[in-house]
């Protein structure tokens, strides 16, 4: 990759952080403020590509020059939802939302979805891409909610979890890409990156593994 080109991510999602370090970038992080309510009658995956289109957007490089005038920029925005019967689970904003959304999840299929936007503010140039996992959530005990919502991971994730917690492990099992679930699927960054610049250094297994997960992004995303 172009060490001189500029990468910033529009998210303040540590998870995120996280996972695109993993492809041995160097990148700024640029959170964008956006409205993330749904419009009347809007489809959820049409609220989350509008979202997720507002935050490249918003995203303001305009003072990243340092590799001079001809540095390529690059915007990297994502939005993770998790749709269960048509319905998007958003994070959960107290208590007894997290506990209702972790109830409905339980025993069940549910669906998530990311969108990931790779903005060249330049050009004005935007590919968009989809992932998408079924994940199959296991029968765990009120007990465990309760055990879980205490420790205050649910609050900054839609569904009002996480697949790779240490404590609560919710998840069954996946058909798909499973950091797709955990906030940043990198075979399909990879796929929209390596028309621009060069690919990157294949994912690092060992520094997935700290997350828990094993991921065949390498194979998806060439």
């Amino acid at each position: 990759m172009n060490s001189m080109a500029h990468i910033v991510l529009a998210s303040a999602s540590p998870r995120r952080r996280q996972l695109l370090a993993t492809l041995g970038v160097v990148f700024d992080v640029r959170p964008s403020n956006v409205n993330e309510e749904a419009l009347p009658n809007e489809h959820p995956l049409v609220t989350q590509e509008r979202i997720t289109l507002d935050k490249a957007e918003r995203c303001d490089v305009a003072d990243l020059n340092g590799g001079g005038a001809s540095a390529p920029r690059f915007v990297i925005a994502c939005d993770t939802t998790v749709l269960m019967d048509g319905a998007m689970l958003n994070k959960p904003a107290d208590e007894q939302e997290a506990r209702a959304m972790l109830e409905t999840l339980r025993g069940r299929t549910h669906t998530v979805n990311s969108c990931v936007v790779l903005r060249d503010p330049d050009s004005g140039e935007r590919q968009i891409a989809h992932a998408t996992t079924d994940v199959v959530m296991r029968n765990y005990t009120d007990e465990e909610i309760t055990t879980y919502i205490a420790t205050g991971d649910p609050w900054d994730k839609a569904g009002g979890y996480a697949m790779q917690h240490a404590g609560f492990h919710p998840v069954q099992s996946i058909n798909g890409c499973p950091l797709n679930v955990i906030g940043l699927p990198l075979c399909v960054l990879r796929t929209q990156m390596q028309y621009r610049l060069p690919l990157p250094d294949p994912v690092c297994d060992s520094e997935l593994l700290k997350l828990g997960v094993h991921c065949a992004g390498r194979s998806c995303g060439s």
